[in-house]
Formats: C-alpha cells, structure tokens, sequence
C-alpha cells in the first residue's frame, strides 16, 4: 500500500514539472515593463545598471557590450 501511495505522489509531482507556462507575445511587454521589477525603484535601479554597465565595459571586467562612454 505505502509503494502504491508513493508512486502516485511522485507521478504527481512529476506531472506539476511537465507543464510549460507560455508567455503571449502581447504578454511580454507587460512582463518587460521596469514596473515589474523586484527592486523598490525599479526606474533608478534601471539607470544605475546602465551607468554600472558603461563603467564596467570600460574596463573590461563585466560581459557588457560596448565602450566606455555610454553610447550604445
């Protein structure tokens, strides 16, 4: 009875894993929106990122794309 009640749970389990949540492509716009964001302020998290991300490229110490004079 208990390998019985066991396989059920985990095809149970299993079958919560299979499902494929599917994004609209209207959807996306709403999910991309800076509002979104889990950060307090997520327009001045936005801008720090983009100046972080300049400075860094500069450098050459982050994966960032680009100069260092923000242009991109």
């Amino acid at each position: 009875m208990k390998q019985i009640i066991l396989l059920s749970l985990t095809l149970i389990l299993l079958n919560g894993c299979s499902v494929k949540p599917w994004v609209k492509p209207y959807e996306r716009a709403k999910l991309a929106d800076p509002i979104m964001s889990f950060s307090r302020d997520p327009i001045s998290s936005a801008y720090s990122r983009h100046v972080y991300e300049a400075r860094e490229g500069a450098r050459g110490a982050d994966i960032s794309a680009g100069g260092g004079c923000g242009c991109n």
